[in-house]
């Protein structure tokens, strides 16, 4: 509470306690060539660089601290805000934008696009970086409990032949893979209720739907399929998914303390999962250098999303791995 005027203020009313007792006193309270000075029921002065004044507020009582734990009730905000002034006292910023209703209104502008830059930006590299240090025991208990989940309410037992599914496993298996390293992933097949379907689970399991086996115009194009999604497994995209995911619901549930609503809609996100346009260019990538290294024509792989693109926007692969006539354009500019 400082001050630069030597002339005295008016006499102001105030409670004054001790800070060691519940006794109160009852004051006044004037300012005299920089010092606070008490009257009434106790006499008492102090330096006003000494004294701490709380922030104003529309409602609660102003309180002046003294440095041994003794302080002052002003009930009188106008008259107290008036003797602030008198002395030369200023609120700190943050105060001053409290009170300002422009103030607010750019601190929750700053606040939310604090928080859409670090959603956009910040989080994808730090689930990045989470995802690969996450132990591959854990992605397997991750991606077994999803399977589990998805077998008793969206798929059913594969209805492809045997023979048809041991054809198209080794044929995957003997497909060379760009890269040092190829992730471990083994291939399950299953009918599907929602039609044709195909992605990875952190485990390492490519779910591969009769429905999608049977769209596709040739085996190529299943290759194509099954090596966009080997592409996701490279990248732990759905783990880097499920991380921002968490800390997503993390963060709502402390604002909103609802832990048990974040933990319900897990699985169904599962069901929904839209990956960005990034992390699908980053897969078809993938896939481009994996069809290359067999010497398999790129249009195979544009020719999934030209058949999955005649059943309409409502197709599960789509909703979850967007196609666009961008994206097959570039798939099939990169055959130049």
């Amino acid at each position: 509470m400082p001050s630069d005027r030597p002339d005295a203020t008016p006499a102001l009313a105030a409670r004054y306690f001790d800070g060691q007792s519940s006794r109160l006193y009852h004051v006044t309270l004037s300012v005299r060539d920089g010092v606070a000075v008490l009257a009434g029921d106790i006499a008492r002065s102090c330096p006003l660089g000494q004294l701490h004044v709380s922030e104003r507020s529309s409602h609660a009582v102003r309180k002046v601290s003294f440095p041994d734990g003794a302080y002052l009730e002003i009930a009188d905000q106008a008259a107290f805000n008036a003797l602030l002034h008198d002395t030369g006292h200023r609120d700190g910023w943050v105060v001053r934008l409290q009170q300002s209703w422009r103030g607010a209104l750019l601190a929750t502008a700053a606040t939310v696009l604090a928080l859409w830059l670090s959603y956009q930006y910040l989080l994808p590299v730090v689930a990045k970086g989470v995802a690969y240090a996450v132990p591959q025991s854990v992605e397997r208990q991750l991606g077994q409990g999803v399977l589990d989940f998805l077998d008793g309410h969206v798929f059913a037992p594969s209805q492809l032949d045997a023979a048809r599914q041991q054809a198209l496993r080794p044929r995957f298996a003997r497909l060379a893979t760009p890269g040092d390293s190829v992730p471990e992933h083994r291939i399950i097949f299953r009918k599907s209720k929602i039609g044709p379907n195909a992605f990875a689970l952190p485990s390492g399991d490519i779910v591969l739907t009769d429905e999608m086996v049977a769209l596709m115009p040739d085996d190529d194009a299943i290759m194509g399929v099954l090596a966009h999604e080997l592409g996701h497994l490279q990248q732990r995209h759905l783990t880097r998914r499920l991380i921002q995911t968490s800390a997503v619901g993390a963060g709502a549930a402390l604002l909103f303390g609802d832990v048990s609503t974040v933990v319900a809609t897990l699985p169904p996100l599962l069901l929904d999962l839209k990956y960005s346009r990034d992390v699908e260019r980053e897969a078809d990538d993938y896939a481009i250098a994996m069809l290359r290294q067999n010497g398999i024509a790129l249009e195979h792989l544009a020719q999934v999303f030209v058949a999955l693109g005649k059943l309409g926007d409502g197709t599960p692969y789509l909703s979850s791995h967007p196609a666009s006539a961008e994206r097959i354009a570039r798939i099939r500019a990169a055959q130049h």
